[in-house]
């Protein structure tokens, strides 16, 4: 088959299309023929030598694919209801960025009705990541505020959607003001520009002083303290990647007294009987809201993955220029 290698650490430049050897579907296991695999963060903080690949995933990057089931185990197929010649999309641990993919059968998902393979293939990662942390660890009910620090991101345009059609009220914050008017077009209730204005002092005035009640926090850093200050009594912080840094001060005293939570989490390295519990989840609660256009696919490109220049480094490329809004796929 044909895949993606990272030759060595460093630039998008040093991701080149190899051959590899097929992968043979285990225990537990199907094998997808690849349609369309996402890129997420986590594949260039990977890349660049910074995410190490969890004992025994792929050493090819990619936590997302969609296409068809060539084959499997017969008794975990049929306890999940699928078949050979099914189309899935699979949240994996790596080797996504290949014309073929093995995928734990528990942390597969059927298409959504009327979804194409590419559309698909934008869901598994950011649909468990939102999932687990935003509704699992912050816990947010209908009639919460939640703020979402990054809105037009693959995570942020996914958290938006979510939420909103699960009846909570959404602040989003966002670099540009294009950034800001996509992500209302979504149907987040409000957009803060944080390059023109505080979004703490943002998020108190739009809550009447109370303040939020979960913030979901891609940055850290010394976003931490200030996210502390906008939360509401009982509010819970939840933190998903440390873009700003790993080291933060807070207030103490506001954690002590407004009862916070400040909670985070790395979905990757969670054994796969974790991930399958949100894939349950997420085909009860989140699906039928797919099927019904209540949340729709947001992708803003799409790259040949072999193709030459390589696919898989222009689509690096963009996503290290903070200039997308929404996902970004490769197609075999």
């Amino acid at each position: 088959m044909k895949a993606i290698e990272i030759t060595s650490y460093g630039a998008p430049e040093v991701l080149r299309v190899a051959e590899r050897p097929d992968p043979v579907a285990g225990a537990g296991e199907l094998l997808i023929r690849v349609a369309a695999s996402g890129v997420n963060r986590p594949d260039v903080l990977q890349r660049k030598g910074h995410y190490p690949v969890p004992p025994g995933a792929s050493d090819l990057p990619g936590l997302e694919v969609a296409g068809e089931i060539v084959s499997g185990d017969a008794a975990a197929l049929a306890e999940a209801g699928f078949k050979v010649g099914d189309r899935v999309c699979a949240l994996i641990a790596g080797g996504g960025y290949a014309e073929l993919c093995v995928a734990p059968v528990a942390q597969c998902l059927p298409v959504p009705k009327g979804w194409s393979d590419l559309e698909a293939a934008s869901l598994p990662e950011t649909f468990f990541t939102v999932w687990s942390n935003v509704f699992e660890r912050g816990r947010l009910q209908k009639g919460e505020t939640l703020l979402i620090q990054g809105g037009s991101s693959g995570i942020g345009v996914t958290a938006i959607q979510i939420a909103k059609a699960l009846g909570a009220t959404v602040i989003v914050t966002a670099g540009s003001d294009d950034k800001c008017e996509a992500c209302l077009k979504l149907g987040a209730d409000h957009a803060i520009n944080y390059r023109t204005s505080d979004f703490v002092e943002e998020a108190k005035k739009l809550t009447g002083g109370k303040g939020v009640d979960v913030v979901l926090d891609m940055v850290a850093g010394d976003y931490v303290a200030r996210e502390v200050e906008c939360l509401a009594e009982d509010g819970r912080l939840v933190i998903i990647a440390v873009q700003g840094g790993v080291k933060s001060e807070i207030n103490a005293g506001l954690v002590l007294r407004r009862r916070l939570t400040i909670t985070g989490s790395t979905l990757r390295p969670r054994p796969v009987a974790f991930k399958g519990a949100i894939a349950k989840a997420l085909r009860e609660k989140v699906w039928p809201l797919l099927e019904s256009g209540a949340i729709k696919p947001v992708i803003h490109s799409t790259f040949a993955a072999a193709g030459e220049p390589s696919g898989a480094a222009q689509a690096h490329a963009l996503m290290e220029s903070n200039q997308h809004i929404g996902k970004i796929v490769l197609t075999w």
